[in-house]
């Protein structure tokens, strides 16, 4: 039975590709903001260094990372889950469509046997709740049908959201996902100053303290 629903997850959420342990097992896309590689060593917003040397996500210094899933609680009461699994799709097919989407970068994630979401990153906060609370797109009507077919347990949701502030990536003989793959970051050797996590965490708060100085 879990095998059946894991291939109907993964053909309803193409780039499902983490296990729960974090291990990718999906193909080098992964949804918005993945591509190919380039040749370049310095590449704006994905790929791999040009002699495979590891590489990370600079210039993310405003936004917020957004997290949100849905555990399915009782596997029999398909009436229940069913439409939420279907419409979480949706509303990211939504926002790909969308030239001005504030949503910068997308990717699925499946945790084996109960629990499907999304880790997502926006241009903003406010952006973010502009769009859930606008009529006018999916997520509303969306929210709405969970509450009216919720309230027994079946199925349940979850999010988190984190604003940029500090971070830090490395991306060795991998496409970058994540944040690495991201409009409007770049790739750069991770070498240097920015050679260990602690480099690239303290570079990463430099960065915002400057940004917050430039826009006060």
């Amino acid at each position: 039975m879990f095998g059946s629903i894991a291939a109907g997850v993964r053909r309803a959420f193409p780039g499902v590709g983490s296990t729960a342990d974090g291990r990718d097992e999906s193909s080098d896309g992964g949804g918005i903001g993945e591509a190919a590689g380039s040749e370049r060593d310095e590449m704006p917003g994905r790929g791999y260094a040009r002699d495979g040397a590891p590489v990370h996500a600079d210039g993310a210094d405003e936004g917020v990372v957004f997290i949100v899933g849905m555990r399915i609680n009782s596997f029999w009461k398909l009436h229940r889950w069913v439409p939420v699994l279907l419409a979480a799709p949706r509303l990211v097919r939504e926002l790909e469509a969308e030239p001005e989407s504030a949503l910068l970068g997308s990717w699925t994630f499946l945790s084996p046997p109960r629990t499907i979401g999304f880790v997502q990153y926006w241009e903003s906060a406010e952006a973010l709740q502009s769009y859930a609370r606008d009529p006018d797109r999916g997520h509303v009507d969306a929210w709405r049908t969970y509450a009216e077919r919720g309230g027994d347990g079946a199925v349940g949701v979850w999010h988190e959201t984190y604003p940029f502030e500090e971070y830090e990536t490395l991306y060795s003989d991998v496409p970058p996902r994540g944040l690495g793959a991201v409009a409007g970051t770049d790739l750069v050797p991770a070498t240097g100053a920015s050679e260990t996590g602690a480099d690239r965490l303290d570079a990463s708060g430099e960065a915002g303290e400057r940004g917050a100085v430039d826009s006060g």
